[in-house]
């Protein structure tokens, strides 16, 4: 049941998009659990959907610095 890191990825980014199954999620897990720089890719693809998702703070005082 282990799979390759380009699968990994793939599950990562639907991961983002749709709840995934329990096959799917115990075959990240696993994978992971083993992998490095898969971690690390995950860790970078949730900071990146979260910056995403919240918009950035802007000084709303109208006047010139």
């Amino acid at each position: 049941m282990m799979i390759m890191c380009r699968e990994a990825t793939k599950l990562m980014s639907l991961s983002l998009d749709r709840p995934l199954n329990r096959r799917e999620r115990l075959k990240l897990r696993l994978h992971t659990m083993m992998c490095g720089p898969c971690r690390r890719c995950q860790a970078q693809f949730e900071l990146l959907h979260r910056a995403g998702e919240t918009p950035p703070k802007t000084d709303d005082t109208g006047g010139d610095a």
